[in-house]
């Protein structure tokens, strides 16, 4: 059977930034599968291609989706799964969203440290937000994650959708008596998001999580895993 291929879909943004970092992303991985795998970019929003018009060229090529996103809201549950349907594709299967999970903490905490983040300075845990109850608990999973890497309580808070936000946090940990605040992002590139995170007054914001090799490792991973389960099942 033919090696499935791989379909990496973000959300898009109008940040030039944004867009070639998913672009440096895919081809990351790419070379990370080596160059008998297929790699793929789509969009759910503002850019395309769609995930369905991706599916509709490959043609009747096997192909596993790999959802870029941080947290499985509304996009991961409702327009991934429509867009699979509308391409009619006779074989094709979606891993489980790129986080939560442990390696982007650790990647968190070495963008905290590059930012100049100690030991002892509150973190606030800057999520984009989302109205949908499982992406925020999938955001609470996350922190988590970073509460336990950086040994000390974090604190979350939204950038766009949801309560509390960033600005809100930062104020009252500042009126509470918090030395040094750094913003811990909870992004995957640069954009909007992270821009307004600048505005916060907070001493020190880190960079998105961005094409750091763990992560090209992580999605490599959900595409083998799936791949192999893809290839194996009986039609």
């Amino acid at each position: 059977m033919t090696d499935p291929a791989l379909v990496l879909v973000a959300h898009g943004t109008r940040s030039p930034r944004g867009v070639q970092m998913i672009a440096r992303l895919a081809e990351a991985v790419a070379r990370e599968l080596g160059s008998h795998i297929p790699v793929r970019t789509a969009f759910v929003d503002v850019l395309g291609p769609s995930p369905a018009e991706v599916l509709r060229d490959l043609g009747p090529t096997p192909a596993v989706l790999v959802p870029a996103f941080l947290a499985s809201g509304y996009h991961v549950y409702q327009d991934v799964p429509r867009e699979v349907a509308e391409s009619a594709h006779p074989a094709v299967t979606v891993t489980p969203a790129l986080g939560p999970d442990p390696a982007l903490a650790r990647i968190m905490h070495i963008r905290l440290r590059a930012a100049g983040w100690r030991p002892g300075d509150t973190v606030v845990f800057a999520a984009a937000g989302s109205s949908d109850a499982r992406a925020r608990q999938d955001v609470h999973r996350a922190a988590a994650l970073l509460s336990h890497r950086l040994d000390t309580l974090v604190h979350t808070a939204y950038i766009a959708t949801g309560t509390p936000r960033v600005p809100e946090v930062v104020a009252h940990l500042r009126a509470s008596g918090a030395p040094r605040i750094f913003l811990a992002p909870y992004l995957l590139a640069h954009g909007l998001f992270h821009q307004r995170l600048h505005e916060c007054s907070a001493d020190g914001t880190a960079d998105p999580i961005g094409t750091h090799p763990a992560v090209v490792r992580l999605l490599a991973t959900r595409y083998r895993t799936a791949a192999h389960a893809l290839t194996t099942t009986p039609a």
